[in-house]
């Protein structure tokens, strides 16, 4: 029986072709979208669960007075595995920020990616390790370990074991190991493992446990397996660290939180985060994305099949007449749906293993597809057997209800169709598709207003160059050939970039502060030309100068760190302020300015004098950027010649800062697009059956006198009046998602009524544009044909 539902499914499709070829291109369509995006969301949500403890590490993150930060101290890890059996193992990670300079023969390279971890980072992580002694790799303190891309650019084909590199063009290091390359799903992306203990011939204060006030390590722990890992018992462990941590340092009122490893990647960022860190609602967004293409795509099918009843209505009347049972029938139709949804499957699959690497390019994402991954063929077809019976279930039910006596006398019509429920169907098509429309405009302008905004500086014709090597113990001799050359003497020398600002203290202290209440406050080193290079503005006092001595131990705060403390631009003219024991004087406020990506607000700053270097900011003259880069590449290798010449500009560092979003705005228009097409796509089969059945009609009128443009308009006016329908539904809808989207940026654009009029008006442009050919085509044909018909 089944075998000749296949057959009758095959001859229906072969027999209407055009009907065929809509339902398959919209399914496919339909169903590859899907795919492309649920592979993304499977991504999204698979981060650091390949690791074989997975579930029983955790990740010490700390809130700081409402300020949230990833960071722990050096003697928390060891505190807290001696005096709480829960915890296995700890690993404390140290980021090689901003890189470090390897060497090997003529391969000479900065490494960005780069840890400094201790041994029990190979016990607590599952990162696959292809040579060496995981129990020794890391205790060697002149020691690194390399993954194995790292091993094939330095070393070719050859052993790595054992071979030493030049370090920063001061210490050899050994490879002690090699590890496979890490998995695109870690949240710890690196090329480079270099021993904790290391860092004590350079920094030996920073690796102290009695230090509790620096916050500076990434700390993982591993559970015991016998611990229970309930949401009291993780309280409970976080008690348990607060009461260590005061113990050790009573003054800092801090509390600690355990974050599941697994679920980092998607939890809210906060201070300190990695890079490449995601976002749960892009997740969500793109989910429904993914159904809401599924879900117009089956109501094309819906649409279509119960459309042309009338074409199969005989056939049904005979074969009840013949003594088909509903329920035969209803399993023919359901077999029909399916059997086109597993063509489309077929084909959507084979749109996405094409188009996969496109994808990728546009997602920055490296997803793959196994075509020969049994689990991964078992979800599609479980994807396209839902499908199938959603899209194939209205018309089962619909057609196979037809009544025999009135199908073979010809009145088909008489019987309805349900045009209540198609016309409904239509609509909800049109509202996704319109909601679709409205976030395709609100993500460009979103976008726009970003790279747009004036973030309070000027950011244009800034050229940055990274201070490394000997330019730190070179900084006087970089200053003053700097200064000479008037290529290059409008600069500024300033611990961190104002994009993204990572550095953050809690050691401030000022008369009158409640000292109960202690905050992650961010700073900013900058020397005397700070001001000028960016062209921000000081509201009250002075910028740094060379002429006042004392300005070396001086600071600049922006107005929000004057309402911290209490008191406005010019009440905080020379008031004290101490830092990690350095007491100063507030010589000037500047006016807020935006060092971080406008999701945050502009939060209080500190900006100390800067005596340690970090980054040379120059601002080029117009037309003169190349000279000014040639100009600085001499400037380098006279002073730094071990270390390649890098350098980059602050407005693509800023524009760098919303990939993410710039990304996500991207893979939603095309999805989109794609959703307004497949509607597209339906309401074109829609209209083409419509017009056939009221062929005659149209001759009729045509007789009595009506003009093509009549009747185009009796054609379209009915679709014209389900579009307006859906706008009326869809405009309150977007409104709340583009503004619950909007909600996670500080600094977002005013949703107006233009963007939904706009959405509307494209709406129904696409939809006349759609049913116009079919409606002009039967406009236009002649009379006594279409009176012939029937």
């Amino acid at each position: 029986m089944f075998k000749t539902y296949l057959k009758l499914a095959y001859r229906n499709i072969t027999k209407d072709k055009a009907y065929a070829i809509i339902n398959i291109t919209g399914l496919a369509i339909g169903l590859a979208s899907s795919i492309l995006i649920l592979l993304w969301v499977q991504n999204e949500l698979s981060y650091d669960k390949f690791h074989k403890n997975a579930g029983q590490i955790y990740r010490i993150s700390n809130n700081l007075d409402g300020s949230k930060t990833t960071g722990s101290p050096a003697g928390l890890p060891a505190a807290i595995r001696m005096q709480m059996p829960a915890i296995k193992s700890t690993v404390r990670l140290l980021s090689g920020y901003p890189s470090v300079l390897l060497e090997s023969g003529n391969n000479k390279f900065e490494e960005k990616r780069a840890f400094y971890a201790d041994p029990a980072f190979m016990d607590v992580f599952s990162y696959t390790l292809l040579k060496g002694d995981k129990a020794t790799a890391l205790k060697q303190t002149d020691g690194v370990l390399i993954t194995q891309a790292t091993a094939l650019k330095y070393f070719g084909n050859q052993d790595p074991m054992g071979k030493v590199m030049r370090k920063d063009n001061k210490d050899n290091v050994v490879v002690t190991g090699v590890l496979a390359d890490v998995p695109a799903n870690s949240d710890l992306q690196f090329d480079l493992i270099f021993p904790l203990a290391a860092l004590a011939k350079t920094n030996n204060d920073l690796l102290r446990s009695n230090i509790w006030g620096n916050f500076s390590f990434y700390t993982y722990v591993l559970l015991n397996k016998s611990f229970n890992a309930s949401p009291a018992n993780l309280t409970g462990l976080e008690k348990q660290i607060d009461q260590i941590f005061h113990q050790n340092n009573p003054e800092m009122k801090a509390s600690f939180q355990l974050q599941p490893l697994t679920k980092i990647h998607l939890a809210p960022a906060m201070l300190g985060e990695l890079p490449g860190h995601g976002n749960a609602q892009y997740v969500s967004v793109f989910f429904i994305v993914a159904i809401l293409i599924l879900i117009v795509a089956c109501i094309n099918f819906m649409n279509l099949a119960t459309a042309r009843s009338a074409r199969r209505a005989k056939e049904i009347g005979l074969r009840k007449t013949a003594g088909a049972l509903r329920g035969q029938l209803i399993i023919q139709f359901l077999t029909e749906s399916i059997f086109i949804s597993f063509l489309s499957l077929l084909f959507a699959v084979g749109v996405v293993y094409l188009f996969l690497p496109a994808f990728n390019e546009l997602a920055n994402r490296k997803l793959s597809i196994n075509i020969g991954d049994i689990r991964l063929w078992f979800s599609l077809f479980g994807i396209a057997l839902f499908t199938g019976l959603v899209s194939g279930s209205y018309p089962a039910f619909f057609l196979s209800g037809f009544n025999p006596v009135k199908v073979l006398k010809g009145n088909v019509k008489s019987m309805g169709g349900n045009l209540l429920f198609r016309n409904t169907l239509v609509v909800i098509q049109f509202m996704v598709s319109i909601i679709l429309l409205v976030g395709t405009v609100v993500i460009y302008d979103q976008l726009k207003f970003i790279k747009e905004r004036n973030p309070g500086f000027e950011k244009a014709n800034l050229l940055y160059v990274p201070m490394t090597g000997e330019m730190w113990n070179k900084q006087q001799a970089l200053k003053d050939e700097l200064g000479q050359n008037p290529l290059t003497n409008n600069f500024a020398v300033i611990t961190d970039l104002p994009t993204n600002l990572g550095g953050w203290t809690t050691d401030a202290r000022w008369d009158g502060q409640d000292l109960h209440k202690q905050t992650a406050i961010p700073i900013m080193g900058v020397n005397e030309d700070f001001i000028r290079t960016f062209g921000i503005q000081i509201i009250a006092g002075r910028s740094f100068s060379n002429a006042f001595k004392t300005d070396s131990a001086g600071y600049m705060i922006n107005e929000k760190m004057a309402l911290m403390m209490g008191l406005n631009a010019k009440t905080a003219l020379g008031k004290s302020l101490t830092m990690w024991g350095s007491k100063g004087t507030i010589v000037g406020v500047v006016k807020d300015f935006n060092f971080k990506p406008v999701q945050q607000s502009i939060e209080p700053l500190i900006m100390p004098f800067n005596k340690i270097g970090g980054y040379v900011v120059v601002k080029t003259l117009p037309g003169k950027t190349n000279a000014t880069i040639q100009a600085l590449t001499k400037i380098s290798k006279g002073l730094n010649p071990a270390y390649p010449f890098k350098y980059d500009f602050l407005d693509q560092e800023l524009s760098n800062l919303y990939k993410g979003e710039q990304q996500m705005g991207n893979i939603f228009n095309l999805f989109a697009a794609l959703g307004v097409f497949i509607s597209c796509l339906g309401l074109y089969g829609l209209s083409a059956f419509m017009a056939e059945q009221r062929t005659k009609e149209i001759g009729v009128r045509k007789v009595l006198g009506a003009s093509v443009l009549n009747l185009v308009y009796l054609l379209s006016s009915g679709i014209t009046r389900l579009i307006l329908i859906a706008i009326v539904i869809a405009i309150p809808i977007s409104w709340y998602a583009v503004n619950s989207w909007l909600a996670d940026f500080a600094y977002h654009i005013n949703v107006s009524w233009l963007v939904f009029f706009t959405a509307s008006v494209a709406a129904l442009g696409i939809a006349w544009l759609t049913v116009s050919y079919e409606s002009v085509k039967a406009a236009v044909v002649n009379p006594i044909k279409s009176l012939r018909t029937e």
